[in-house]
């Protein structure tokens, strides 16, 4: 297993375990962030079925493919953040909101995205290292 594939792996599970948070602390998160309750839980459930098809999709995809998604969800998670801390240092209440939204987007984009990549051509190291 490649450096990459752990990252992979670590990325979608990541947003499972964020996801599980969302779900659990749906009120308190939904208070702090000034989202609604409903939102934060289809948010979890949407990180929950994006990390979960990010790890089950690691052994037949290409890791070029995960990198360029990886690197578009994380740069447009980064815009969102900062788009949100600004709105909210503007006494914005919908900072949070956007945020969240992209929470819920992103993930589900990005693993129809991965279910529609090529899957990743076999070659005989690739099978030999598949079945070890």
């Amino acid at each position: 297993m490649t450096r990459q594939t752990v990252g992979a792996i670590a990325d979608g599970a990541f947003k499972m375990l964020l996801a599980a948070v969302y779900i659990a602390c749906a009120a308190p998160l939904g208070r702090l962030l000034g989202t609604p309750t409903w939102l934060m839980v289809v948010s979890g459930v949407a990180l929950l079925i994006g990390g979960g098809i990010e790890i089950r999709y690691t052994r037949s995809r290409s890791m070029r493919t995960y990198t360029q998604l990886m690197i578009a969800y994380d740069s447009g998670w980064v815009l969102t953040a900062l788009t949100g801390l600004l709105m909210a240092r503007q006494s914005s209440s919908t900072g949070g909101e956007v945020w969240i939204r992209y929470q819920t987007a992103a993930p589900i984009v990005f693993a129809a995205l991965l279910i529609a990549a090529a899957p990743m051509q076999m070659t005989s190291n690739t099978q030999r290292d598949a079945s070890d």
